[in-house]
Parts: structure tokens; sequence; C-alpha cells
């Protein structure tokens, strides 16, 4: 599921104003904000490709919320193919940055997998940690 980033304002058109201006400048928590905008369809059309684009941006940068929307989007196969080792990846990494949901969505999606695929995610969640979560 994904989750509502933090401090959404009411008018939508002008949060994704905002939120692009700062994403645009590497804020993560506006990226964050703007794939959930972009998700949902609030203030633009939906588009699930740019939000998570938008979401790996933040995610990439630690931002737990965005974490766990990657990885619902993996395991949905939003806007990137799907994917449950990813899903599982990313949704393993988001407790650690502090999204206690994703525990949750990460067991949804282990139910999908088979035990030698838990293991290739975990260990590509260990290796994407240990690259401090570039490139993963």
């Amino acid at each position: 599921m994904y989750q509502k980033g933090r401090g959404v304002p009411q008018n939508d058109k002008t949060a994704v104003k905002w939120y692009r201006l700062s994403a645009e400048q590497g804020d993560a928590l506006a990226q964050s904000n703007l794939g959930f905008m972009y998700h949902d369809g609030l203030g633009v059309p939906q588009h699930y490709k740019t939000a998570a684009k938008w979401c790996r941006l933040a995610a990439e940068q630690g931002d737990a919320t965005a974490q766990n929307n990657l990885g619902n989007a993996y395991g949905l196969g939003q806007g990137v193919i799907q994917d449950n080792v990813y899903a599982h990846m990313w949704l393993n990494i988001a407790p650690s940055s502090g999204n206690k949901v994703a525990v949750k969505n990460r067991d949804i999606v282990a139910k999908r997998m088979t035990l030698a695929d838990i293991s290739t995610a975990q260990n590509l969640a260990r290796e994407c940690v240990r690259k401090n979560y570039k490139g993963c």
C-alpha cells in the first residue's frame, strides 16, 4: 500500500508545483511526496512510471516512505516491471530506515516467493544498504 507523504498541502496543484521545485533540487521529502501525488493522480494525471521515478530518487537518499512505496510499486508492477525480489528488498530496507508499515507489506510479498527468492532479496537488501541505497 502506498503511503501518503508527510506534510501534503490541501491544494494539490500548488503542492505539485512546490514539490517539483524542491524535488528537482534533490530534496528527498519533496521527491517522495511528488511520487505519491503522481501515484494517486493528485494535482497531476495519475502516472505510475513517474511516481516510481520520484520514489526511487527519494529511496536512494534513505527516505523510508519512498522505500516502502517503491517496494510496493515493484510488488504490484506499477511503473516498474513487477518483481517480488526487488519488492521484498525495498520493503526489507524501509523498516530499518524508520517505516514500520513496510514489515506488513514485505510479509505479504514474501507469501508469493520461494525461500530462495527471499534469500536473494535479503542479500540484495544488505548489499543495497552497504552501497548507501545507490544503484539498487
